[in-house]
């Protein structure tokens, strides 16, 4: 065995000495670096690729000739291609990137065998990069949230498999002390993301289940993906960043575990009440329906910390662009979890099942929960990492009101359509003398005609939302080539810096 092997092996063995005493913030940040860059210049990549998808598919359901002579821009494919290449590419790259980061300085140590990691993010993008390309020549499996065709996917099982291990061992080996609500959700989700996808590449791609529980584990698997894999990086950002920036604890402790606990139990069931009226043991949708309706408590919970976390300093939010992301995260992702359980209830799923209010439902959580939190923590990540200086609050500013103001524009947008476009399609007339029931609109066409202006809202908030990734890749851009600093980075009122918490139990 060669002293390179050796010393591998060594570090992943129990009691290894070199991991008693904590490492410095310095120390940790420089080990965790070459990775976080890569994770987070190829999220970089993948949001501004999948925001022009995005808006090609946002313009073609409002204008179908829009790029119609290109058979590879079909909306059937620019639609797949936005969904896997954001969810796959922007998501869960700068989730990876910003877990690795909170995971190594809550456990106060050097992040070992870096390039495993960089070998992992190289062969991630590589597989989202066919997946995408076989998606665009008409490759999809046309199951939602896993149409990447099968050559795809072995790239990331391997990849997955080195994340998985590095973040393990990371926590194995932390300095002796506390372990944080932070470090639960992370390790959590990098549990339960692995054992989600295989499953349903199983049961779906590879050797797939036949009839009624295809779309069961379909749902399954796609609900649970935003609730156990992005849901739980998302809170352990809030719950990490909220202390550090206001350089004071976490309310309650307790609220905090009841909150993780409490979404460990109910979220794995909620996914199925998508499925009221299909063909499904009634069983099954109704701990589906109760599970949904019991999410109340660990969003209210967690909502209630947040916000008792945060009394007396939002005034903050004008001097921290990472607070700020943080805060309109938190308070989208107490709205649309309490949506979400909304529609779980028989009928108010009826009227929004099967319209735009669930597109904007997804795009709640994803964009304004999840997006939003992840742009913050980048906010406070990159000074510390590169030694520089955010280069522009205007570009902040721009980058945060563009995509606050498009966000809800298209959610609102889109929930106010698909609840007219439900009421249209199940609302009835009686003829009194004939009792004939009829359709208050009689063609399905006439419905469609009716949603175009919420679609070209939808487009809107699209061009604002593109405004304001542009803002944020200029800016990630620009501070890359600027010169590093010599005396590191000093508090400023773009990335203030605020003591180390130790004391801080999230």
């Amino acid at each position: 065995m060669s002293s390179a092997d050796s010393s591998f092996v060594a570090s992943l063995k129990p009691g290894t000495p070199e991991t008693a005493e904590p490492a410095l913030l310095s120390e940790i940040d420089a080990s965790t670096r070459a990775p976080v860059f890569f994770f987070l210049c190829s999220a970089l990549f993948w949001l501004l690729l999948g925001t022009v998808f995005a808006l090609i598919a946002s313009i073609k359901l409002h204008n179908p000739a829009f790029l119609g002579q290109a058979e590879w821009l079909t909306f059937g494919n620019i639609r797949t291609a936005h969904l896997n290449s954001v969810v796959y590419g922007w998501a869960t790259n700068a989730a990876f990137a910003v877990a690795f980061w909170i995971m190594a300085r809550l456990s106060r140590t050097k992040l070992r065998h870096v390039g495993v990691l960089g070998i992992a993010a190289a062969f991630w993008n590589l597989g989202v990069a066919i997946g995408i390309g076989g998606i665009l020549r008409g490759d999809s499996t046309s199951i939602e949230w896993l149409e990447f065709p099968a050559y795809a996917t072995p790239l990331l099982f391997v990849a997955y498999a080195l994340v998985g291990v590095w973040a393990i061992v990371a926590f194995r080996f932390r300095a002796p002390g506390h372990v944080y609500v932070s470090q639960w959700y992370i390790l959590a989700a990098l549990f339960w993301f692995p054992w989600l996808y295989s499953i349903a590449q199983i049961m779906l791609v590879f050797a797939p289940a036949r009839g009624a529980v295809q779309p069961l584990v379909n749902w399954w698997f796609a609900h649970n993906v935003l609730g156990l894999w992005f849901t739980p990086i998302g809170l352990a950002s809030i719950y990490y960043f909220l202390p550090k920036v206001l350089g004071k604890p976490i309310h309650s402790y307790y609220l905090s575990a009841l909150g993780f606990w409490s979404l460990a139990l109910f979220y794995n069931w909620a996914g199925v009440h998508h499925l009221i009226g299909g063909p499904e043991p009634a069983w099954v949708i109704t701990a589906g329906i109760v599970a949904s309706l019991l999410m109340v408590i660990p969003v209210v919970t967690t909502g209630i910390n947040h916000h008792l976390t945060m009394i007396g300093s939002f005034g903050r939010l004008k001097d921290s662009p990472t607070l700020r992301f943080m805060v309109f995260g938190g308070m989208s992702y107490t709205l649309v979890s309490l949506i979400g359980s909304a529609m779980a209830v028989r009928s108010f799923n009826e009227l929004s099942h099967f319209t735009h209010f669930t597109v904007a439902h997804a795009h709640h959580g994803l964009y304004a929960f999840f997006t939003m939190v992840m742009f913050g923590a980048i906010y406070y990540m990159m000074p510390r990492l590169t030694g520089r200086e955010w280069p522009s609050a205007t570009l902040i500013s721009v980058h945060f009101w563009a995509c606050a103001l498009g966000i809800t524009l298209y959610v609102v947008g889109l929930s106010l359509g698909g609840l007219i476009q439900g009421w249209e399609m199940i609302a009835t007339t009686t003829d009194p003398k004939t009792q004939e029931v009829t359709l208050q609109v009689p063609l399905f066409l006439d419905i469609v005609k009716h949603t175009i202006p919420y679609l070209v809202s939808r487009s809107l908030a699209g061009i604002l939302m593109t405004i304001g990734h542009l803002s944020f890749a200029v800016s990630f851009v620009w501070m890359l080539l600027q010169p590093r600093a010599v005396a590191g980075v000093q508090p400023t009122r773009l990335s203030p810096v605020s003591a180390v918490l130790p004391a801080s139990r999230a």
